[in-house]
């Protein structure tokens, strides 16, 4: 019993149930700037380089960087599902959070990948925000069906282990229900939700559920592919991998999006987006892998994908370039 009660009190100090004025702040101030950057560019998922050895490449990492704020997005999202969170050391992720905090200098918010279970997620998120990271996207719980309470205490116990906003990504296993939004609204650095499942009813009823200054965002693989849809139930700012190998071409998307020139976005959908989520479909991890080859294609030093993913093979590259080379002539 006397284990158990200092146990108790070790939790209670270190992962209090309660937020300070200061995260409060920081937490409205970065959803403010995020609302800014998602209104006016889309949002870009950096990939992680790794060397022929398979170490992370932090000066090839570095330049992605200063490429992607250069193409203008509306903020970055580093070390996510796209940056293969899932495969970095602490120490990797630590050195790869703090080039990309220095490599923006402020220029657009960094948002970073937190996620597993809460332990290890609160752990990234008390890395990235000594890194000075502006917020984290925390991604699902790993392998395991939860019931809304459970979740809800899963992201409250991260929430209270750093000061750094949240966004939380539904995705896979983690459905969110209109209860549970009403629960995490109660925490004040929980600032908006990215959706990965593309259940249009679904995500309008946690809309209407949440607070009204919560940020949502379409966050589905090859997102173009139904920003149009969500764009109708108000949810226009989306995540677009495309951004890390061919920003020229998911900026043309957008802008035609938002200025309502349907034959233009018809064009790049049928031309561009729709071969390239085909061939997606053709390999599995290839959200990630087909993503990375492309960029290899423009000249981006990015290396391959780590294990458990894989390049894609000679055919599937081939196309890919065809692809590619379809999608740059459009915008050029």
């Amino acid at each position: 019993m006397l284990l158990h009660m200092e146990r108790a009190s070790t939790y209670e100090d270190t992962y209090p149930h309660s937020w300070t004025e200061s995260a409060q702040t920081k937490a409205g101030d970065t959803a403010t700037r995020l609302r800014a950057g998602m209104s006016s560019a889309v949002l870009s998922f950096p990939l992680t380089p790794f060397d022929e050895n398979g170490a992370v490449d932090l000066v090839a990492f570095r330049k992605h960087i200063r490429d992607q704020v250069a193409a203008g997005p509306g903020a970055v999202f580093p070390c996510c599902g796209t940056g293969e969170y899932f495969s970095l050391a602490e120490d990797e992720y630590a050195g790869l959070v703090a080039a990309a905090v220095a490599e923006t200098a402020g220029a657009v918010p960094v948002v970073v990948g937190v996620g597993y279970g809460w332990a290890q997620a609160a752990r990234f998120a008390t890395i990235a925000s000594d890194a000075g990271a502006d917020a984290a996207l925390l991604m699902p719980p790993y392998l395991i069906d939860a019931p809304q309470h459970g979740v809800v205490e899963h992201i409250r116990r991260v929430a209270a282990a750093s000061e750094l906003p949240l966004i939380v990504y539904q995705r896979g296993q983690l459905r969110l229900s209109a209860e549970a939004i009403s629960a995490l609204a109660d925490i004040p650095t929980v600032i908006g939700i990215k959706d990965g499942h593309g259940d249009l009813d679904q995500l309008q009823r946690l809309k209407l559920a949440a607070p009204r200054e919560w940020l949502f965002f379409n966050g589905v693989a090859t997102a173009e592919m139904q920003a149009r849809q969500y764009r109708a139930i108000g949810v226009s700012a989306y995540s677009s991998a495309v951004h890390a190998f061919a920003p020229e071409i998911s900026h043309a998307f957008f802008n035609a999006l938002r200025a309502g020139e349907s034959a233009r976005v018809e064009t790049l959908l049928r031309e561009f987006y729709l071969p390239l989520v085909e061939l997606r479909d053709k390999g599995t991890g290839y959200a990630v892998s087909l993503v990375k080859a492309a960029a290899r294609l423009r000249g981006h030093q990015v290396g391959s994908v780590r294990a458990p993913l894989a390049d894609p093979p000679p055919d599937h590259t081939s196309a890919l370039q065809s692809i590619v080379d379809a999608g740059v002539k459009l915008v050029s």
